[in-house]
């Protein structure tokens, strides 16, 4: 792990090989090692970058706003990188599709993995169950001082959080964890807890939404466009795949059957020969 100072915040990344740039930005439920299999391929053949997002992982903590696609951007340019294939996973990707949008001189291509979009407005319904999910694991009170931040949460909390979330969005609803090869339910897990733990015990971050909706702005999006989506995934984050496929001009759609929101991580080599084919075609 190595460490760069942007000028407003430092992140931890990992670089590796030479060639063409290839940056993996994270999920937002998880941090730069979900990408242990595509960033090991990549190297092989580009010059691979993988960070994690300001309050992930290694990188340091925020407090307050912080717009995450200017972030990838500054890394790009302390590591010298004009150029670059960005590959997003879930929020991950909203932040590739805003540094697409922001400077498409800078994105050679554009990999989105189970994507959100950055001003998205979920459905009540799926709200709801989000929220009724996050309570069975942890009581109202303690939840509420939790996502207040500075406070000493309970490891009991941490790990009964960390699995209500893993099952809702790393599996999918109708999914149980035995579906999931062991060792990428105890990476989801780990990944998991070390970020309630971090979250519920530091400063609070937000996010700060672009000016203009991205929805609007997809027919924008110049660089080829790789959007994976899937099918086990809770209805509305698989439309928000949809709408990527449809907005972006060429976009290419690859549906993963019996996979959640964590491809990378569930299905390594499979996502990667679909990067690499991907690549190769553009």
């Amino acid at each position: 792990m190595a460490m760069i100072d942007t000028g407003e915040t430092r992140l931890a990344y990992d670089e590796a090989g030479s060639g063409p740039a290839i940056v993996f930005v994270h999920a937002g439920v998880g941090d730069r090692r979900m990408w242990d299999h595509q960033f090991t391929a990549f190297a092989r053949t580009h010059r691979a970058v993988r960070y994690d997002w300001r309050g992930h992982g290694g990188s340091a903590d925020h407090e307050g706003p912080v717009t995450h696609h200017e972030d990838l951007l500054a890394l790009m340019d302390g590591l010298g990188i004009e150029r670059a294939t960005l590959v997003g996973a879930s929020h991950g990707g909203a932040y590739c599709a805003d540094a697409a949008l922001a400077a498409p001189d800078r994105v050679e291509a554009l990999a989105l993995v189970c994507p959100g979009m950055s001003g998205h407005e979920w459905p009540e319904v799926f709200v709801r169950e989000s929220r009724k999910a996050a309570l069975a694991a942890v009581p109202h009170e303690r939840l509420e001082a939790y996502r207040a931040g500075r406070a000493a949460p309970d490891p009991a909390d941490v790990a009964a959080m960390a699995q209500a979330q893993a099952r809702f969005t790393v599996l999918g609803p109708e999914r149980d964890p035995a579906d999931m090869a062991p060792e990428a339910w105890d990476l989801s897990l780990l990944m998991l807890r070390e970020l309630f733990a971090r979250q519920w015990s530091g400063p609070v971050l937000t996010t700060r939404r672009p000016r203009r909706p991205p929805e609007a702005r997809l027919g924008e999006v110049a660089a080829p466009t790789l959007v994976v989506k899937g099918l086990s995934e809770p209805g509305p984050v698989r439309e928000v795949a949809d709408l990527y496929a449809a907005g972006i001009p060429g976009a290419r759609l690859l549906e993963m059957p019996d996979t959640g929101h964590l491809p990378s991580v569930e299905r390594p080599a499979e996502l990667t020969a679909a990067l690499a084919d991907f690549l190769g075609a553009v």
